[in-house]
């Protein structure tokens, strides 16, 4: 995978149109070549090198610039190195036997297990009552996605690979309290960030026209745009 240069250097909409078209470098179809390069990379096929120190504070710069209504800074990530993977190992592994009491050592063993795939772990949390309380919850959660996709794609630009989990561990109890999470708290999903291994076929996407529609005046919504 070819990695984007960055940062970018959009030209202002100022600029001469002649000198916007002769620029050397098309910043529009670079965005859309980061974009549409970022793939789900399940944490199983991502491995060592992680990002370096700087490289992840840069991903995790990324998620200042997400949209956030009010400056609630409604969200927040935790890192998880590679020190505190046990602990968290034994989350999943009591999340699961809370959830299926019938669930055999294997089972547990696979659990655990999912701690300590990729290289960079980090933990999404999204605060229901920070700042101002008529901002709700759905505008905070929209907050925190923004947030997360600019880190994805930041860590695409710089070649890793990443990818979202989450499950019913989120909601565990054991699983609060390692995270030392407010009541006020949810913890949203994991992002893992690493060096693919190997990887699926690019999925294909769908085209714009089937997820967008128009408001039309006289004939109220209908398809495309």
């Amino acid at each position: 995978m070819s990695v984007i240069p960055w940062p970018l250097n959009p030209l202002s909409r100022a600029q001469p149109a002649a000198a916007r078209a002769s620029a050397p470098d098309d910043v529009a179809g670079l965005a859309a070549a980061l974009i549409q390069s970022r793939q789900t990379i399940l944490p199983k096929r991502l491995g060592g090198p992680g990002p370096n120190a700087a490289e992840l504070a840069q991903i995790l710069q990324a998620a200042a610039h997400a949209p956030d209504h009010g400056q609630l800074l409604p969200w927040r990530f935790i890192l998880v190195p590679q020190a505190a993977r046990p602990p968290l190992a034994d989350v999943f592994a009591q999340a699961l036997l809370e959830r299926d009491s019938a669930a055999t050592p294997e089972q547990a063993e696979q659990a655990r297990e999912k701690a300590y795939r990729s290289p960079v772990l980090l933990l999404a949390v999204v605060d229901a009552e920070r700042g101002d309380a008529e901002i709700d919850l759905v505008e905070r959660t929209v907050s925190a996605g923004c947030a997360v996709q600019n880190m994805l794609l930041m860590a695409t630009a710089q070649g890793y690979g990443s990818a979202l989990t989450s499950g019913k561990a989120l909601k565990a109890p054991s699983l609060r309290a390692l995270f030392q999470l407010a009541a006020s708290e949810q913890a949203l999903c994991f992002i893992s960030i690493g060096t693919v291994l190997s990887r699926k076929a690019v999925r294909a996407r769908p085209a714009a026209g089937a997820y967008v529609s128009t408001l039309d005046a006289k004939r109220g919504v209908v398809p495309g745009f």
